[in-house]
């Protein structure tokens, strides 16, 4: 009887300890704290397609989020049609940059990293450093990132993310082409530095336009013609699929993209892909906003 009480006693004792050790993994395992003093706001110009919104928009946002859990990171949208089309549509309430950083204040952030979802260092990323710097005296600090093609690292990324991310269609039969926005900025040079670098990283079947400045769709057309191409892929190089993309890309419209090249002879597929779907794009921004961190004294 006595062993048996003997066993009973350490089985219990054995037990008890496995709670304990549960209990502190727990305990080990709380989220982190959010700190009050320093948050990441994440500005995009928006987009009114809620689909593409959260898988580009919000999954950078997201990534940052899980890069950074010790900051909240915040959301402002540049273009204030969209912001005023999803308040009317959808009741959904985002701030622009003046109201997100008016926001910022009010709630006693000191430190505040903004990271951009922007291609270039075009008007728009021009227009947010003039916005910022109205607010030099409002926080201790602010820190911006930069957006996604800025360096040769940048530019080398960048085509790794989209030659991968397109490799089932890089064929001797296939033309790979990219629509960018264009800017009126000296900044859309961008388009033809990518395109010379992805020619250059051998990959002459990928061809990079833009639906606004140059290269244009005549440009595009020309290039691909020079090809002995049967089949012709359409892509957006924006971080979301909206309106470009399916409207002046993928519509029916007589000048769209793929009316255009289907008349030319060829088999047109759309792929209604933002760049800010891709998980090594989503990596970029986090390089650059974990920069702007670094540069918090």
């Amino acid at each position: 009887m006595k062993k048996k009480l003997s066993v009973l006693l350490i089985l219990t004792m054995i037990f008890a300890f496995g709670l304990t050790a549960c209990g502190s993994d727990d305990s080990a395992s709380e989220e982190t704290e959010v700190s009050k003093d320093t948050a990441i706001l994440v500005v995009s110009f928006g987009t009114s397609f809620n689909d593409s919104r959260e898988a580009t928009i919000g999954a950078i946002e997201k990534a940052i989020q899980d890069k950074f859990p010790q900051y909240e990171v915040r959301r402002a949208f540049t273009s204030q049609i969209i912001i005023d089309k999803l308040k009317e549509r959808d009741d959904l309430d985002i701030d622009n940059v003046t109201e997100a950083l008016d926001r910022a204040a009010a709630d006693g952030i000191k430190n505040l990293v903004v990271q951009p979802t922007h291609l270039m260092d075009g008007l728009e990323y021009n227009d947010l450093k003039d916005e910022l710097a109205k607010y030099e005296d409002t926080f201790d600090q602010i820190s911006l990132g930069e957006p996604l093609l800025t360096s040769d690292d940048d530019y080398d990324n960048v085509i790794t993310a989209i030659t991968d991310a397109t490799k089932d269609y890089n064929n001797d039969d296939t033309a790979v082409v990219f629509m960018g926005h264009g800017t009126e900025a000296e900044s859309n040079h961008i388009y033809a530095d990518l395109q010379e670098k992805i020619t250059a990283a051998g990959f002459d079947n990928y061809y990079i336009g833009t639906v606004e400045a140059e290269p244009s769709l005549e440009d595009i057309t020309a290039a691909v013609k020079k090809g002995d191409y049967k089949k012709v892929v359409l892509e957006p190089l924006m971080v979301v699929a909206g309106d470009h993309a399916n409207n002046d890309m993928a519509g029916d419209e007589e000048d769209s993209w793929k009316t255009t090249l289907t008349n030319e002879g060829y088999e047109v597929e759309c792929l209604l892909q933002g760049l800010g779907q891709i998980p090594a794009i989503q990596d970029i921004y986090v390089a650059h906003a974990q920069a702007a961190v670094d540069a918090l004294k």
